[in-house]
């Protein structure tokens, strides 16, 4: 219950549901065919002076840094946050205040008017313990010394098992149910204070919480059995494969000069069948370069075998969520997880997929017939030869994204400047350069920028650790370590004295802590905690002597999918932080990110990477055409499927073979058909974080795809379609019937229902990949 606010931070799918932490990124890469762009663009507002001096905050970084273990200012400002030792101190002055008023929710029902307030103190503890709880999880994947990862992981843990305590706590839950009980309490709560209620009600009923003792006992254990098969699952799925033995006869034709060369040289010398491990970038240049088949069958079955165990421990894994669901009343895993989500339920999410399968299966099997044509043509064969899994990148191998025209060198400050100019046209908002003081922040690369909107001012603050460092988690991640909330009607005496069990406590830290970041906005009722958030990439580090590196063009998509998420964060305004920015449905917060990236496919959008608007944007190769892609998207959507059919109740069937349905399904509504002697799943990793809802990223591809389509493409800069979708959308994060939201956006009622003509209405749509991102989430 409570924790399900804290999803940034808690580690444990099983207990909680999903929470943002990371993304979900188009990782696949497409083949491209010509077709004409228009480089036609509109008038645009002048880069700022803000927006220039990004170029350089980013590009020419200061190598001077004020940190240190004992500086003068803490952690994002916090004034006690100076050492290591003040984050353990934080979370027992936290751990002692979430007591304190765990007790006075638990003594509600003594006073009516207390019991008016029992959803917000709900909230309150949620935020309360959150807040200390985000900044530790940043801290364990960001900070390089050693000493201040180590208090993070103590002070995270001791917060954290104090919130296990409180999802399973049975007098919250009473006290929560007799306000969800009582109709004039009910009728007082706002719409968002409601469905916030009912968000913590969910995670009670779903925590086994009103079932006897025993049964509750019967529910931790299998919760804890889920922890360790998942995390076992994980490592099972990272490990090395073994090697394929390829004979040096096999190598024959190599077309690839570099490392083709070589193999074929190390097979002469050393006169030996090579040992060839699956992932290195041998087995790449053999999978997309050898003209043989035998040699791509075997890397092909290496790279997707598994052990004896490791499938074990992915059956137990099911079997496990399996039982929790029949214990807590549902008859499956994926019932019990859906209940919160867009789809609502397992045959939802078939109608969706079926619908997308069938919108999808003529463009997937016409891209399969190019590939049959061009083995037809490489081997000689009768018509129509079968296109096998080895196939795939010999034939139609992956290239790099690419932008949809030539562009000149993209840095990291010139996008950046790019997002402020772009969200400036939309939102009227920009992102304005914020001297740190010593000990503000973590590294010397990391840069802190204003989130200003033209009429509230200052709405936020984003900060940017963008360089690769050893250490430094990899990936590119977005963290919320504080969420907005309005904080004037909190009715919290931080001035009494913190009494527990007789003993008086000094908890400063926290009330202090706690207190930072509010502001009453211009034109907004009341005080809000305003949010912030940290983006972590890890792209090359500009250097005195080369200046600032040019980024590919998937990490540019990479910054504007994660400032998707930061300004949902941003223009999020609840009144509640358990509903605030991406705190919201898994299946519907990749929304605003994958919108962010169709952004990239509009002449208008790449203008404003032109600083001084000399820029001439050229017509060329635009990748949207891409004759494989389509087979890619399949293959995900058949993964979507297993997914569904891996967390049913079959998994309860003491004869379930994994191996089985997954070949069973390939076989009977694939395209390339099952090899022998595979099986994949011990390496789909996303079936332990994203068990049940691997289908969200297609679903909200479908939806960002349409949002674009209907209401950005013709005229991607406009303030009044901007402001549409921050009122329609943004502001509300997960405060709101998604389902409204979308139908709102699309103007479209009939999806306000969200049944299951809705799903497979949103399955029929087109996912529209302007910018050749295949798919794939990571």
């Amino acid at each position: 219950m409570i924790a399900r606010v804290a999803r940034n931070v808690l580690p444990k799918p099983a207990a909680r549901p999903f929470r943002f932490r990371g993304c979900l990124v188009a990782k696949q890469e497409s083949r491209r065919t010509t077709r004409k762009f228009s480089t036609e663009t509109r008038p645009t507002i002048p880069a700022s002076a803000d927006d220039r001096t990004l170029i350089t905050l980013f590009d020419q970084p200061s190598t001077s840094f004020s940190g240190g273990l004992f500086s003068r200012t803490g952690l994002f400002g916090h004034e006690t946050l100076t050492n290591p030792r003040a984050l353990i101190s934080l979370a027992n002055a936290t751990y002692v205040r979430a007591q304190l008023l765990t007790n006075r929710i638990l003594k509600a029902p003594e006073s009516r008017d207390e019991m008016f307030k029992v959803v917000k103190n709900l909230d309150r503890l949620s935020d309360m313990l959150c807040g200390v709880i985000d900044l530790t999880e940043l801290v364990r994947n960001s900070h390089p010394d050693r000493a201040w990862v180590d208090a993070a992981n103590t002070a995270y843990e001791t917060l954290c098992e104090f919130m296990n305590v409180l999802n399973t706590h049975v007098g919250l839950y009473e006290v929560l149910k007799s306000v969800l009980s009582d109709p004039d309490i009910v009728k007082s709560l706002s719409p968002e204070a409601y469905k916030t209620a009912l968000i913590f009600w969910h995670d009670f009923e779903q925590s086994a919480i009103a079932l006897p003792p025993a049964q509750r006992e019967k529910f931790v254990s299998l919760a804890t059995d889920i922890i360790v098969l998942g995390r076992q699952f994980l490592k099972d799925a990272d490990a090395l494969r073994p090697p394929a033995s390829i004979k040096p006869s096999e190598l024959s034709g190599l077309t690839d000069q570099g490392m083709g060369v070589r193999l074929k040289y190390q097979a002469r010398f050393t006169q030996r069948d090579l040992l060839v491990y699956p992932g290195s970038l041998q087995a790449q240049m053999i999978m997309r370069s050898a003209p043989a088949e035998e040699p791509r069958r075997k890397m092909y079955i290496a790279a997707n075998s598994s052990s004896p165990e490791q499938i074990a421990t992915l059956e137990q894994l099911l079997r496990k969520r399996a039982e929790v669901a029949h214990l807590v009343g549902h008859s499956s895993y994926a019932e019990m997880t859906l209940d919160s989500k867009m789809a609502k339920s397992p045959e939802n999410v078939s109608h969706f997929l079926d619908a997308l399968m069938d919108y999808t299966r003529p463009y997937a099997k016409a891209a399969i017939g190019a590939l049959s044509r061009r083995k037809e043509a490489h081997l000689r064969t009768p018509p129509y030869p079968i296109i096998q899994a080895w196939d795939r990148d010999f034939y139609c191998p992956p290239e790099p994204p690419a932008p949809p025209i030539p562009l000149p060198p993209l840095t990291v400050g010139t996008v950046f400047m790019g997002l402020s100019r772009l969200f400036r046209h939309l939102y009227g908002v920009t992102f304005r350069p914020a001297e740190t003081s010593p000990g503000e922040v973590w590294h010397k690369d990391v840069q802190k920028l204003e989130v200003v909107d033209e009429t509230q001012g200052i709405i936020g603050w984003v900060y940017a650790d963008l360089f690769a460092r050893r250490g430094k988690a990899s990936g590119a991640a977005h963290y919320t370590v504080r969420c907005s909330r309005r904080t004037d009607d909190d009715d919290d005496d931080s001035n009494a004295p913190a009494i527990l069990d007789g003993n008086e406590y000094n908890v400063r830290e926290s009330v202090d802590f706690e207190a930072q970041k509010r502001h009453r906005l211009p034109g907004q009722e009341g005080v809000y905690q305003l949010p912030l958030v940290v983006l972590l990439t890890e792209f090359t580090r500009p250097t005195l002597a080369g200046g600032a590196a040019g980024l590919e063009w998937h990490e540019v998509k990479t910054l504007f999918h994660e400032m998707g998420h930061a300004m949902h964060s941003m223009l999020g305004r609840t009144d509640y932080q358990n509903v605030s920015g991406t705190r919201c449905a898994t299946d519907f917060v990749e929304l605003p990110s994958i919108l962010m990236e169709h952004f990239l496919s509009s002449p208008d959008v790449l203008s404003l990477f032109d600083v001084d608007s000399t820029m001439t944007l050229h017509q060329g190769v635009n990748n949207t055409e891409d004759p494989c892609h389509s087979i890619d998207t399949y293959s995900q959507i058949l993964l979507s499927a297993v997914d569904q059919i891996y967390h049913s109740s079959g998994a309860l069937d003491p004869n379930f073979d994994s191996t089985k349905e997954y070949a069973n399904l390939h076989n009977t509504r694939g395209l390339i058909p099952y090899v022998e002697g595979t099986s994949y799943q011990t390496q789909f990793g996303h079936l332990f974080g994203y068990g049940a809802t691997y289908y969200s990223y297609l679903f909200d591809r479908a939806i960002a795809s349409r949002v674009w389509s209907h209401v950005f493409a013709k005229d991607p800069l406009s303030r009044a379609q901007g402001d549409k979708f921050r009122g329609e959308v943004l502001r509300y994060g997960g405060g709101k019937d998604p389902w409204k939201m979308v139908a709102a956006i699309l103007s479209n009622p009939q999806l306000e229902k969200g049944d299951a003509e809705a799903m497979r209405e949103v399955g029929r749509w087109r996912i529209e990949d302007e910018m050749g991102f295949a798919a794939g989430m990571h």
